[in-house]
């Protein structure tokens, strides 16, 4: 069966910048940052193709941004999707107000999947992909990954994710829990959220690339979506982590262990 999926592709800082706060603490200098699709979100992209490429269907990514957005979402569209949605908004948010611009989305889209990245790695806060399942009332399984195994690279790329039952309307996610594995059953329509040992994304091809640009697309202005834009978690001020004291060296063990006891204070 043929799956429509839709995808999120965030726009995030890329970690190998350097990242430096504001003197008023308001936010971080974006000048000399650069930026890339959410490397969790590049995830589901990929396992979204994956599906594709099994069973057929079209595969859309959405994202939430300015402008400068368009540049992650024709990355998602050089690795092979088909279609992309930017929903326009350049003001704060929080996982709270994006599930519900995304869930407008969803039922505009009516796809059988939604995957997203488990989190992105700009706040860490892991809550988007729940909060939409919620909304929509679908199930969800979050941290979909992989069984450990001794096969080879080979068998692994080969090996599916996420498998598509045999009637079409159902979905098995391996999913990360502490100390191993479960596996889970889901019928669709369905959130999924990707875990790093999913899948290993693919480059995109320089005619990947250049289909990317002809490919379609959408805009879409939040204010028309009807959704209160005012996040409700409001950062109020960033701070760089103190700097690190240098070590000290000592001479045994009854020097560290006086160290620790009377200026560490640890034991």
């Amino acid at each position: 069966m043929a799956l429509k999926i839709l995808v999120t592709a965030k726009r995030v800082e890329d970690p190998e910048s350097k990242i430096r706060v504001r003197p008023d603490g308001a936010g971080i200098v974006t000048e000399g940052v650069n930026y890339k699709l959410n490397p969790f979100d590049e995830i589901a992209v990929e396992e979204a193709l994956r599906l594709k490429e099994r069973h057929g269907g079209e595969v859309a990514v959405v994202s939430i941004g300015g402008d400068r957005t368009q540049t992650e979402l024709r990355a998602a569209l050089a690795m092979g999707a088909d279609r992309a949605i930017l929903v326009k908004h350049d003001g704060a948010l929080d996982p709270f107000v994006v599930s519900a611009m995304l869930q407008k989305v969803v039922l505009a889209e009516k796809p059988d999947l939604v995957l997203m990245g488990k989190q992105s790695i700009d706040d860490d806060q892991n809550q988007a992909g729940q909060y939409l399942a919620e909304r929509l009332g679908w199930p969800q399984a979050t941290f979909a990954s992989k069984e450990a195994s001794l096969e080879s690279e080979a068998e692994q790329k080969k090996d599916p994710g996420l498998v598509l039952g045999a009637d079409g309307r159902s979905l098995t996610v391996v999913r990360e829990v502490d100390g191993g594995v479960e596996t889970l059953v889901l019928s669709l329509p369905a959130v999924v959220t990707t875990d790093l040992r999913l899948n290993k994304p693919r480059f995109a091809s320089l005619p990947g690339i250049m289909k990317a640009k002809k490919k379609p697309l959408q805009e879409i202005a939040a204010a028309s979506l009807g959704v209160d834009l005012a996040p409700k978690v409001v950062v109020r001020r960033l701070a760089e982590p103190p700097t690190r004291k240098g070590g000290v060296k000592v001479a045994d063990v009854e020097e560290l262990w006086k160290k620790l006891h009377e200026e560490a204070k640890a034991l």
